[in-house]
Parts: structure tokens; C-alpha cells; sequence
């Protein structure tokens, strides 16, 4: 999968071999959808560029705050042995709890991309 990243927004990119177009959707957005197109990496990127654009312009005319992309905290709900013996994993590792975590999600998103 590939990733534009403008005004900390991404969007991720499939091309249609039949269409001779890529397709793109904002990807960080909790709510509200964005999508852009273009025949080429330059008319993609251009795309992308004034979606975003005219996203923000659209919220601050209906005096809305845009949707914000994610913010890379999040909590989990998880059993407390689960938590002890990842917090006793970490420390045996001499990592912090987060990075350990972060590393595991990393490594299962890794995982899933060669399926």
C-alpha cells in the first residue's frame, strides 16, 4: 500500500488497471471521508493536495473544526495479566510498555502485509 502525506493527512493510493486511474481516500480521518483521483503521479498528488485543501476550506466556511487525523494515542482495554506479563516483558527487554507495544502492533502489521 502506498501513503501521501500533506498537512498531516494521508491518503493511501490503489490503482485500476482498466480505468488507467489511481484512487485515493484519506486514511487518518476518524469521520468524515476524503477521496481524490488522477490519471498520473502528478495529477494524484495535485489531487490529494486540493482535497485536503478544499476540505479544510469547506469546514471553516459551515464554521465547523475539520476532523483531526489520528493522533497516535490511543487506550486499550486488556485483561491485567495480560498488562503484567507485557509490562514484565518490556522491562526484561529494557523497553517502556509503549514502545514495546508499539513494536508488537508494528511487527503484526508487518505479518499481515505479506498475506
Amino acid at each position: 500500500m502506498n501513503m501521501m502525506e500533506y498537512k498531516g493527512y494521508f491518503g493511501t493510493v490503489t490503482y485500476d488497471d482498466e480505468a488507467g486511474t489511481f484512487f485515493g481516500r484519506v486514511s487518518n480521518l476518524p469521520r468524515d471521508g476524503i477521496t481524490f483521483e488522477g490519471a498520473s503521479v502528478e495529477e494524484l498528488r495535485a489531487a490529494f493536495r486540493a482535497s485536503v485543501d478544499d476540505y479544510l476550506a469547506w469546514c471553516t466556511e459551515r464554521g465547523e473544526a475539520p476532523d483531526k487525523p489520528y493522533s497516535g494515542k490511543f487506550n486499550i482495554r486488556i485483561s491485567p495479566e495480560l498488562h503484567a506479563k507485557a509490562a514484565s516483558k518490556a522491562q526484561a527487554l529494557g523497553e517502556s510498555l509503549n514502545d514495546f507495544v508499539r513494536k508488537a502492533i508494528e511487527d503484526e502489521i508487518e505479518a499481515g502485509a505479506a498475506v
